[in-house]
């Protein structure tokens, strides 16, 4: 008996099926290499296990599928044809191999494409069935990747285009059948990457169908993550293809359809527009009637709040475009409902804007982050930045205490800070003067991180160094009264995180504000006092900046500082060297090791035997 009439023999058991195939399957692993030679033996296992991929069963077919990967690998891996010599008999036999291979490979398109048909009661399925059939789904995506490396992503797309169309003829456009044409959708878009933007033959056959399709959940869904899959060969498509319009059609009725397909389709109205955004420039109205409807909740969209970013995201970047005059037009319509919206909060009064749930002003504070995320335009960015400012500060004043929204807020205004950089004007000092302030209250790390941005965009700019010195002052002042002992830094590690992530930017950008003060060498010492603390990313941060002083101090940059920093340490020398050893001997995790050497090396780079 065969191996095909084995596997559907009725008079076995599962079980006795599973272990025929899971014995080609690990007899394909374990010769992968000797099979890639393409011998006559070598391709009948090839044979047997496209039979075993062919079983209806997913459990026992995809026992395959890392077979396949590492042949695919093999195939492709110039260290699989060392033996061959040199440059002109290795290219020949891999030239050879791929061919040989190609049909095989063929095959394995066509039965793993498939698996991804959604069953008839799929709507039945128990959440942890669902999560299986999505897995299924990523499994056959990775086998298909791995054809595209063998065959090509054109010749691939070729395979399941044919599948595409036979599904087209089953009654799927009159919604009767539409399971294989969401399949043969689906194996397509996972091979997008694969495809080249040059292809002329097969995607513009594709995308005029998309708009005839019905709108099953499902299949829309997919259609709207094919159309974002596709969004730079949809770019890049010939002008007297007008693909784009229906396109956009088909995204709008995803935003309305349910929660899963609208995310589908914020997700490919963000592609579109950062592929396509020129093609955009004639057709804001309608973009701005999308981004309207979708931010106000009204007007039957179901986009969450979260995929509403990906909205914000793609408007910002078509923004980026254009001309200033038009692009300070087109920011300020995106951020006033952003605006109103938070406004209307305020304007309820100080109690009810202590009370309302942090998530009432952070879905809006998200948004315009990014907007001046995304919006590469420093000028209009800043005009902005500063208009708003009066709404933000407020927010600043009255939530303080709340974590979430000020880390929300700091967010935006880090963003707001990197895009316009000096064009900030007056906005950055009354910012600073908020933040410093609102610190010595509420003990927000948020703060600390917001300064270090503000650090290394201003810390060399002359004109900043009064009130970035009032600012360095005030944080790490009231930093290392936080901070006295390792109970402390282990109680508020954000803090201690962000106070050295700091204390490293401003010996990298602004020294002379920093390293002359009194405040340095209070912030060694506080740093020797919470090294050895076990959180990974405070404990990092602490470290780098100890190894920043040391290198700062053998450095050419660093030579006015140095007889003060080597005073400042060959005072701490000996404790120093000694609370780093114990860190290396098991003070702290192995996993800080390289950090821990580093400072020793350092410190002894600059400080030799002076140091003990």
């Amino acid at each position: 008996m065969g191996l095909k009439e084995q596997l559907k023999d009725s008079s076995k058991d599962e079980e006795d099926v599973k272990a025929i195939a899971r014995l080609f399957a690990d007899m394909g692993d374990s010769y992968v290499d000797l099979i890639a030679t393409g011998s006559g033996d070598a391709m009948q296992i090839v044979n047997a296990l496209l039979e075993v991929t062919s079983h209806s069963e997913f459990d026992i077919s995809s026992m395959t599928f890392n077979f396949w990967h590492h042949l695919k690998r093999n195939l492709t891996g110039r260290d699989s044809y060392t033996s061959c010599g040199s440059e002109v008999p290795i290219e020949a036999e891999r030239n050879r191999r791929m061919q040989l291979f190609r049909p095989p490979f063929e095959v394995l398109v066509s039965l793993v494409s498939s698996r991804v048909e959604y069953p008839e009661d799929f709507h039945t399925f128990s959440e942890e069935d669902r999560r299986d059939f999505r897995y299924a789904r990523y499994a056959v995506s990775d086998v298909l990747l791995d054809a595209t490396d063998v065959l090509g992503g054109d010749s691939t797309l070729k395979i399941l285009f044919m599948k595409l169309i036979q599904a087209c003829g089953s009654g799927a456009e009159q919604n009767q059948n539409w399971q294989p044409l969401e399949a043969a959708l689906f194996c397509i878009q996972a091979i997008a990457k694969s495809v080249s933007i040059e292809e002329k033959e097969i995607l513009p056959q594709v995308m005029p169908l998309l708009p005839r399709f019905p709108h099953q959940e499902q299949l829309l869904q997919t259609v709207c993550s094919t159309i974002g899959a596709f969004s730079k060969w949809i770019d890049a498509a010939p002008a007297e293809l007008p693909i784009l319009p229906p396109l956009v059609d088909i995204l709008n009725k995803g935003m309305s359809t349910s929660e899963d397909t609208a995310a589908a389709a914020s997700v490919a109205f963000k592609y579109i527009c950062e592929d396509c955004r020129g093609k955009f420039s004639g057709s804001l109205d309608g973009l701005f009637q999308i981004y309207h409807v979708a931010i106000s909740g009204v007007g039957g969209y179901k986009v969450s709040s979260e995929d509403s970013l990906h909205l914000v995201e793609a408007l910002s970047v078509v923004i980026t475009t254009l001309p200033q005059d038009h692009a300070r037009r087109a920011l300020e319509l995106i951020c006033m409902p952003i605006i109103n919206s938070l406004q209307e909060i305020i304007q309820q009064g100080e109690s009810a804007l202590q009370q309302v749930p942090a998530r009432h002003l952070t879905v809006h504070i998200d948004r315009l982050s990014t907007i001046f995320s995304n919006v590469k335009l420093p000028e209009v960015v800043a005009e902005a930045v500063n208009r708003y400012w009066p709404t933000l500060k407020i927010i600043f004043d009255h939530r303080a205490w709340d974590t979430r929204t000020m880390e929300s807020l700091c967010r935006s205004c880090k963003f707001a800070v990197r895009t316009c950089g000096r064009s900030m004007g007056i906005t950055i000092g009354a910012m600073l003067l908020e933040i410093q302030t609102l610190y010595q209250q509420h003990n927000q790390s948020c703060f600390l991180y917001l300064s270090s941005e503000v650090i290394k965009i201003f810390g060399s700019d002359p004109s900043c160094a009064s009130y970035l010195t009032c600012l360095i002052q005030t944080l790490f002042n009231h930093t290392i009264q936080l901070l006295r002992t390792i109970q402390d830094f282990t109680a508020r590690p954000d803090i201690a995180d962000d106070c050295f992530l700091l204390a490293s930017r401003c010996i990298r950008y602004c020294p002379d504000l920093f390293v002359p003060t009194e405040i340095f060498p209070r912030l060694v010492d506080c740093a020797m006092a919470g090294v050895t603390i076990q959180h990974r990313e405070a404990c990092k941060s602490i470290l780098c900046f100890l190894s920043d002083t040391f290198d700062l101090a053998k450095s050419p940059e660093g030579e006015k500082y140095r007889d003060l920093i080597n005073t400042i340490v060959l005072q701490r020398g000996a404790t120093l060297a000694r609370i780093m050893i114990a860190s290396l001997t098991g003070a702290l995790p192995s996993g800080r090791l390289e950090e821990v050497s580093y400072v020793l090396l350092s410190l002894s780079r600059a400080f030799g035997g002076n140091m003990l």
